[in-house]
């Protein structure tokens, strides 16, 4: 059986074959660690994905919930064309400071801004916007509410991807009094109801455990 140390090694395997050496991203990583964020990064496979994911899709306007230190915001922005902007909502003024600074060496100021505040506060400031790309990464237990704004931001065609949804296969806990898997096992139950969405969940194992995110799509 797999243990957590052969799956971080095979996330290594894969990282070093096919990513490029960015120092751009490893210092936004050491940054985020020397400033003691809390290390909930997504992985840089993961955020390669992202990046491919919105580059697949063409994104030229995103939107992502929850940006802790900016690694996610910086590898998403990579695939934004030169008129592309990138809007991230971050909680804490310190998270969004070190953000800050890591978009700015970056060379992604002119195309990412930083909203400081609860998102469900800033969201509101959003409603006449329509994003093609839609992140969501941030307190589990408001996914639901998260999700509803992300139907009113969205547009035929617009991608949403919420990550971790799985909780170490917790989230099948239908009597769990956990406020995450509760707002998780909600946010699903809103997108199964919800005609104007297509969506699937992918399980993930690798540097960051076991845990998965869910894809959706609106329809045309």
């Amino acid at each position: 059986m797999m243990t957590k140390k052969g799956w971080q090694e095979v996330d290594h395997y894969f990282t070093t074959k096919l990513h490029n050496q960015d120092e751009v991203m490893e210092a936004a990583i050491k940054a985020n660690e020397e400033a003691e964020l809390p290390s909930i990064d997504v992985a840089p496979n993961q955020g390669k994905m992202l990046h491919l994911l919105a580059k697949m899709k063409g994104a030229k306007h995103i939107l992502e919930i929850g940006t802790l230190g900016g690694y996610s915001s910086i590898w998403m922005a990579k695939a934004l064309p030169e008129n592309g902007t990138l809007i991230t909502l971050e909680y804490s003024e310190k998270h969004a400071e070190v953000a800050r600074k890591n978009i700015k060496l970056a060379g992604l100021d002119n195309k990412i801004e930083v909203l400081v505040g609860a998102a469900l506060d800033t969201l509101p400031s959003l409603k006449d916007k329509k994003f093609d790309f839609i992140f969501i990464d941030a307190d589990k237990k408001n996914n639901p509410h998260y999700i509803k704004w992300a139907f009113e931001l969205s547009k035929p065609g617009t991608v949403i991807i919420t990550d971790n949804v799985v909780r170490g296969g917790k989230v099948t806990d239908a009597a769990s009094e956990d406020e995450n898997i509760k707002g998780i096992r909600e946010f699903v139950d809103l997108l199964s109801e919800n005609e104007r969405i297509d969506s699937t969940a992918i399980q993930t194992v690798g540097t960051k455990g076991y845990d998965g995110f869910v894809i959706s799509i609106v329809k045309e």
